[in-house]
C-alpha cells in the first residue's frame, strides 16, 4: 500500500450536506429520544432547541475554520496550527475517543431496532455484524460510501416526515402536561445529552481534502445540515411525546417504534423501525468515515504512527486506520451499555467543539467574517453543558483526556521534541 498518498475530491454540496445530515440524524432521534424524555419530559423540545442553538455557535466557528483552512482532520488540524501541537493532539485524540463510543452506541441502536423484526436474536452480536459490514464499505472507497450515504439519508428523511404526518392523526395534547416536570435542571440535562444528536454537523470538515470547492461548500453544507436536522428533530420529538407520552418513551429501547405503535397499525411500526435501521446505519457509516480520516491526518503529521497515513493503492482509503479503529469500536460495544456510551461521547464532543471555538478565536482578524462573541459563547456553552452530565461519564472523559496527555508526552520524549504542553 506504500506510495499512494493523495486523497480524491469526490464530494459536492449535496454530498457534503447529506454527509452532515447522515452524521446528525440517526442515533439521536431514534435512540436518545427515549433517554431525554425520561430526563426532561415533554420539555425535551426545549432541550432540543437549546442544544441546537449551542451547536449553531460552534457550527459558525467550525464553518469559518473550514473556509479558511480546508485541510483533512477538522478541529485536530485547526487546533494544531492555531493553538498548539498539544491542543491539536488532544482535539484529535478526544474525537477518536468519542467516536469509538459513538460507533458503539449507533451499532447497539441499530441492533435494538433490528431485533424488533427478528425477535430472539442477541443484540450485541447483531451490532458487531453491522459494524463489520460498514467497515468493509468504508474500505471499498469514499465514492461508494458517499453514494450509499446519500441514498440512506434520502430514505430516512422521508420516513421521518411520514412519522410526523401519520402520527399527527393520533396526537394527544394531554401527553404534553406537565410540560416541564423536572424543572430547568431537567431541560439542561436533556440538552447536554441531546447534544450527542447534533455532534455530526462538522463531519465534512474532517474530509475537507475530499470536497470540491471546500472554501464555499464546507460552510454552506454545515449550516444546511444543522438547520434541516433541527427542524426534523423538533417535529419528530413533539409528535413522539404526543403519541406515547414521556414515561413510555423513557422505558423504550426503540422509542419511535413504540410511539407510533399507539396508532395501532403494525405496518406503520415496521416502516418506522426500518427508518431507524437506515438512520443508524448512515450515522455508523459517516462515523467510520470521520474517525478513519482523523487517524489518517494524525498519522500523516506524526502525531500517531505514520503507518496510519498509508492509503490503499486502488481504493484511496486509509485502510489500516479503518481496521484498527473499527476493532476498538467493536470492543467498546461489547464492554459497555447504551446510556454510558452516549454520555461519554457527549463529554468528549463538548470538549472537542470547545477547542474548535478557541481555535476560531485565534484566526487573524482579517480572515474573520463573524463577531468574536460567537466563538466566546460557543466555548462557554460547551463548558456549561459539561456540568450537566453524569459524574461517571465525566470521570471516564477526564480519564480519556489524561491518557491522551500521557501519550502526547511519551511521544514527544520518544521523538526528542520539546513542544510546550498547554493545559486543556
Amino acid at each position: 500500500m506504500a506510495g499512494h498518498t493523495r486523497l480524491k475530491r469526490e464530494i459536492g454540496l449535496f454530498g457534503a450536506t447529506a454527509l452532515g445530515i447522515g452524521a446528525i440524524i440517526g442515533s439521536g432521534i431514534f435512540i436518545v429520544t427515549g433517554i431525554v424524555a425520561g430526563i426532561a419530559g415533554p420539555a425535551m423540545v426545549l432541550s432540543i432547541l437549546l442544544a441546537g442553538v449551542i451547536s449553531l455557535f460552534s457550527a459558525v466557528s467550525v464553518a469559518e475554520l473550514g473556509r479558511c483552512m480546508p485541510v483533512e482532520g477538522g478541529t485536530y488540524a485547526f487546533a494544531r496550527d492555531l493553538i498548539s501541537p498539544y491542543m491539536g493532539f488532544i482535539a484529535g485524540w478526544i474525537w477518536i475517543f468519542s467516536n469509538i463510543f459513538v460507533g458503539a452506541a449507533v451499532s447497539l441502536g441499530f441492533a435494538q431496532y433490528f431485533v424488533t423484526f427478528f425477535p430472539g436474536l442477541p443484540v450485541k452480536p447483531v451490532a458487531v455484524v453491522v459494524c463489520l459490514i460498514f467497515l468493509a464499505l468504508n474500505y471499498a472507497g469514499l465514492k461508494e460510501s458517499a453514494l450509499v450515504n446519500n441514498l440512506l439519508v434520502s430514505i430516512k428523511v422521508l420516513i421521518l416526515l411520514f412519522f410526523v404526518a401519520f402520527g399527527l392523526m393520533f396526537f394527544r395534547a394531554a401527553n404534553l402536561v406537565p410540560f416541564v416536570p423536572m424543572g430547568p435542571a431537567g431541560v439542561l440535562s436533556g440538552a447536554a445529552l441531546i447534544f450527542f444528536a447534533y455532534t455530526g454537523f462538522a463531519r465534512v470538515t474532517i474530509l475537507a481534502e475530499e470536497v470540491h470547492n471546500p472554501e464555499t461548500t464546507i460552510p454552506r453544507s454545515i449550516y444546511l445540515a444543522l438547520f434541516l436536522s433541527t427542524v426534523i428533530y423538533l417535529l419528530v420529538s413533539v409528535v413522539a411525546i404526543g403519541l406515547a407520552g414521556p414515561t413510555r418513551l423513557a422505558e423504550s429501547g426503540s422509542p419511535l417504534s413504540d410511539a407510533i405503535a399507539a396508532a395501532g397499525n403494525p405496518a406503520v411500526v415496521a416502516i418506522i423501525s426500518l427508518g431507524a435501521l437506515i438512520a443508524t446505519a448512515s450515522v455508523l457509516l459517516t462515523t467510520i468515515l470521520g474517525i478513519s480520516r482523523i487517524v489518517f491526518a494524525m498519522g500523516r503529521n506524526g502525531d500517531l504512527p505514520r503507518m496510519f497515513s498509508t492509503l490503499h493503492p486502488r481504493h484511496s482509503t486509509p485502510a489500516l486506520a479503518i481496521g484498527v479503529t473499527g476493532a476498538c469500536m467493536i470492543a467498546a460495544l461489547l464492554l459497555t451499555d447504551l446510556i454510558l456510551v452516549v454520555s461519554v461521547s457527549t463529554f468528549s464532543m463538548l470538549v472537542y467543539y470547545g477547542i474548535a471555538n478557541i481555535a476560531a478565536l485565534k484566526l487573524p482578524a482579517a480572515r474573520k467574517r463573524y463577531p468574536v462573541i460567537i466563538s466566546v459563547i460557543g466555548t462557554v456553552s460547551c463548558a456549561v453543558l459539561l456540568l450537566f452530565l453524569s459524574p461517571v461519564s465525566i470521570a471516564i472523559g477526564i480519564a480519556g483526556l489524561g491518557l491522551g496527555t500521557v501519550i502526547f508526552l511519551w511521544r514527544n520524549r520518544r521523538l526528542g521534541k520539546s513542544s510546550p504542553v498547554h493545559p486543556v
